[in-house]
């Protein structure tokens, strides 16, 4: 590998990270939570429409929504006044990558614990039967 590519790998894996951080980051509270939800189930909303369920003032939804934009879960577009918000899929794509290489790795890991514990019974059986005495 060049210092370029090691550079370049670098910096993609620092970049992925801060994305994934980004939204598990937004992802931890749960108005925002429930905002993601609520926008997965339609095309478009306009915000007002999307924060009448909530209990909070405009601004406090807004900052909600600002986090959420930042973080790339969702996207927001205007016509006069009127911001209309959407649900963007791909945001969530690095971090169900991440999920998924843990789960992988976690899957693998009691894969091999549960031969080890077998192979451990095997081997106790094999000591404890009336044949091996």
């Amino acid at each position: 590998m060049t210092a370029k590519t090691v550079r370049c790998t670098l910096n993609k894996l620092v970049n992925n990270q801060r994305e994934i951080t980004a939204v598990f980051a937004a992802l931890a509270d749960p108005t925002r939570r429930r905002i993601v939800a609520r926008l997965a189930n339609r095309e478009e909303c306009p915000v007002k429409a999307l924060a009448k369920p909530f209990r909070i003032s405009p601004p406090a939804i807004s900052r909600h929504l600002r986090v959420l934009e930042k973080a790339r879960l969702i996207e927001r577009r205007r016509i006069g006044r009127v911001h209309f918000i959407r649900a963007r899929p791909d945001g969530l794509k690095a971090a169900q990558r991440w999920v998924n290489e843990c789960a992988v790795g976690w899957e693998f890991s009691f894969d091999a614990l549960d031969n080890l514990l077998r192979i451990e019974q095997r081997e106790e059986k094999k000591s404890w039967s009336p044949t091996s005495r």
